[in-house]
């Protein structure tokens, strides 16, 4: 249920709970029809055949709301991005993620747990956790310990080795600042406490993202929640395909984009975001599907039909292509994050450490090859058209625009799939990570080279997140480029 006050105008923060066919698992489109006879499968040979050329023709050229083409994106992606970013993602520091998978959702009674195997995550076993990782301090700028009880167990860890013996007294002597110094106004996501027991590492490697089976109401309620309530948009104004929208004869949701069209920048960009978020998840659905399971061993691999059903521009009656274009734009968002955060880690301060010191050492260099590449990309969105108006109604819209954020990263936790809830939340806490940095850039450019700074800082879990995120998101652009080749080579 809707909280009370909260107007279409101002940021809703409770969702109302409707039917929307696209899902976690389900994005977005009719199933596709029965193809009964030989007419109805040349049919189908024939609209393959077109496929590709008409994904290629829609999908291309330059993106909306900033000056960069869809073609240079795959080229850096594919050439420079995505093989770094890979590797970066099988290293210690970033493929064990602290996560807590049951939080109570906190706008509705929860439909009950998905009990299909698939939905299920293994958590880490305690003894395959690096022993730095372990110990809390894998990253110098984690939230640092709030009472004295931490900094006697930091001490008792440091005494058994566990912690690198180079953190001085001074960076000792911030851990207390820090602990006073309360940033919750600058984040974006509401952030899991990993302090909780309910807290567990898991291996992400181990638990990848794909399709698991999870869909019906309670995938569609999650979904409907985030963009009727928390997209800016009046009740009157209906996304396009909605079962629940009037008819409106030929409409075909253009008066949907007339209405976007018409908002602001910023709330422009949300809407976007989100979309792109929501494409980029069901491209790895599409792309790791249980084909079939023989003798017990399941087959995943890349599925053309799913793909069609989401994406293609006859089947979404032009949705497809608007979908996938926000997903370069949230990539273009991400990697302008990624460029900006470059100087917090640059510093010799910043150890990412596991315990490891040969391999965090190299993962260091391998990150910090990543934000130099992410510096050298030409066409970069450029933030500081945001927020760029009048002081007042700026910080008005910033915090109207960060609230909204932080309660989608809510709704993750009323995902019933343990995979996919898994998965959420690390997407969405990593792209509120790099809104945290988009609009930090005066703390970033302040840092001290030699010392912490309680002015901007990031959790490890905030750390993993923003990379994996990323790493995401590349890897749906490496997915759609196959997918092209495979409707390619089926004409």
């Amino acid at each position: 249920s809707q909280l009370p006050g909260a107007g279409e105008s101002g940021p809703r923060l409770g969702p109302r709970a409707h039917l929307w066919p696209w899902s976690l698992s389900a994005a977005g489109s009719r199933p596709l029809a029965s193809s009964p006879g030989a007419a109805a499968a040349a049919q189908l040979l024939l609209t393959l055949s077109f496929l590709p050329s008409v994904v290629e023709a829609q999908v291309t050229g330059v993106l909306d709301d900033c000056l960069c083409d869809i073609d240079s994106i795959d080229n850096f992606n594919t050439f420079k991005i995505f093989p770094k970013i890979k590797k970066l993602q099988e290293r210690d520091y970033f493929r064990y993620y602290k996560v807590n998978l049951k939080r109570p959702c906190p706008f509705w009674a929860e439909d009950g747990h998905c009990s299909i195997k698939d939905c299920h995550v293994e958590p880490c076993p305690e003894s395959k956790i690096p022993v730095g990782i372990k110990a809390g301090s894998s990253n110098k700028y984690s939230k640092v310990a709030n009472n004295t009880k931490e900094l006697e167990d930091c001490e008792q860890a440091n005494k058994l080795g566990a912690i690198n013996s180079t953190l001085s007294n001074q960076s000792k002597e911030a851990f207390i600042d820090w602990a006073r110094y309360d940033d919750s106004q600058d984040h974006f996501c509401e952030l899991d406490d990993e302090r909780s027991p309910a807290a567990q590492y898991v291996d992400l490697l181990l638990n990848p993202e794909r399709y698991t089976g999870y869909k019906g109401s309670s995938a569609w309620r999650v979904w409907n929640s985030i963009y009727e309530e928390n997209c800016f948009k009046p009740r009157s104004v209906y996304r396009p395909l909605n079962p629940l929208a009037p008819s409106r004869g030929k409409d075909d949701g253009e008066s949907f984009y007339t209405w976007l069209e018409g908002l602001c920048l910023e709330k422009r960009v949300f809407y976007k975001l989100i979309s792109g978020l929501h494409a980029s998840i069901n491209l790895h659905l599409c792309a790791n599907y249980l084909l079939e399971e023989t003798w017990g061993k399941p087959s995943w691999g890349p599925n053309m039909k799913e793909f069609k059903r989401r994406f293609d521009p006859v089947e979404t009656k032009g949705e497809g292509p608007r979908r996938l274009k926000n997903l370069y734009f949230l990539y273009l968002i991400e990697l302008r994050a990624l460029s900006k955060v470059a100087p917090y880690f640059e510093r010799s301060i910043v150890d990412l450490y596991t315990g490891n010191v040969e391999e965090d050492a190299d993962t260091k260099t391998l990150l910090l090859n990543i934000f130099q590449d992410t510096k050298s990309f030409p066409m970069h969105f450029d933030e500081k058209s945001m927020f760029a108006g009048d002081k007042k109604g700026a910080k008005s819209l910033k915090e109207e625009f960060r609230l909204h954020f932080k309660n989608i990263s809510r709704i993750m936790d009323c995902v019933g799939c343990d995979k996919c809830r898994l998965w959420g939340k690390l997407q969405t806490q990593g792209l509120g990570t790099a809104l945290k940095i988009l609009f930090s850039e005066k703390e970033i450019q302040k840092l001290p080279e030699n010392s912490p700074s309680k002015g901007f800082q990031l959790t490890r879990q905030e750390i993993v997140a923003l990379l994996n995120a990323f790493g995401r998101l590349s890897t749906s652009i490496r997915e759609l480029q196959n997918f092209k080749v495979l409707l390619q080579h089926s004409r």
